[in-house]
């Protein structure tokens, strides 16, 4: 699946997207019209790195942590496995857009907590400015087509 790509100024490329197939219920169905829910893949690539920044920008949390406050905060309708989620934060991490310390839970249990770093903000800043342009350009296809 592809994503957004950045290639000129002021300009979005999206390049072969999968979107899901909704419904006239606004239902998630697969080519058969049977219900599902839509899985991660479903989302445009790029979005996870977005909701792990903007979910530790004001809180740092563990792996877990992180996972169900992205599925509270989306009425339950995101769900971020372990096998997409500490990958994209090892990614993170690597980038220098988070960092980690070894922390005791409530629980007395040592736990990695993510907080973001100077530089990580600045790209929460970029990735909300992309998404906002995203979702406006789609909003304004979807009102006109």
């Amino acid at each position: 699946m592809g994503g957004v790509t950045h290639r000129s100024p002021g300009v979005i490329h999206v390049t072969c997207v999968r979107l899901p197939i909704v419904d006239n219920r606004g239902i998630f169905v697969d080519s058969r019209g049977i219900e599902k829910m839509p899985k991660p893949s479903d989302l445009l690539q790029g979005t996870l790195d977005l909701l792990i920044l903007k979910t530790i920008a004001n809180n740092p949390l563990h792996g877990w942590g992180i996972a169900k406050r992205i599925q509270m905060l989306s009425g339950d309708a995101l769900a971020v496995g372990q096998g997409s989620l500490y990958p994209a934060l090892h990614r993170l991490e690597n980038q220098g857009w988070i960092c980690a310390a070894w922390e005791e839970s409530d629980l007395g249990r040592r736990v990695k907590v993510y907080s973001l770093t100077p530089e990580g903000r600045k790209q929460l800043a970029r990735e909300l400015k992309t998404w906002n342009r995203l979702s406006s350009a789609v909003g304004l296809l979807i009102q006109n087509a």
